[in-house]
């Protein structure tokens, strides 16, 4: 009896441990480890765009950017802005599409393609030519 009144001791002492997970400086601390460069941030976007779009071959003006740090939900995350037009059929093109590829640990985590989180993130960032993109096949 003695050990049984030990043991539901224990067991309430455990729940009402104020530990409820990690810190806010802890998930801070998570988040901003996982803030690694891409390195291979071309190749992950052609694998995805490959994906995405409808029509992959043919596409005319991309552009891209380098690898950037930007505010993206709770903390920075690298991220690379593109821009390009999708050929819709033999002789006509999309509009220029603008999205932003967020890197997670140096590996494309999403692509954002809303209008106002492109603008937001992407406003006044440099594009250059990404040709690997116009020249993309099934």
């Amino acid at each position: 009896m003695r050990w049984m009144f030990v043991g539901v001791a224990l067991l309430v002492a455990g729940c009402a441990s104020d530990d409820v997970g990690p810190s806010p400086a802890e998930l801070q601390a998570r988040w901003d480890a996982q803030n690694i460069a891409p390195q291979n941030y071309k190749n992950d976007l052609l694998a995805f765009l490959r994906t995405y779009l409808n029509e992959p071959v043919g596409v005319r003006n991309a552009q891209a950017s380098q690898p950037l740090l930007k505010k993206v939900g709770q903390g920075d995350r690298f991220i690379v802005c593109v821009r390009f037009r999708e050929r819709k059929s033999a002789n006509t093109y999309a509009p220029p599409k603008d999205g932003a590829a967020v890197f997670v640990s140096g590996k494309l985590d999403r692509f954002l393609d809303t209008p106002p989180e492109v603008a937001a993130l992407c406003k006044e960032v440099p594009l250059e030519p990404f040709t690997e993109l116009e020249k993309l096949t099934r």
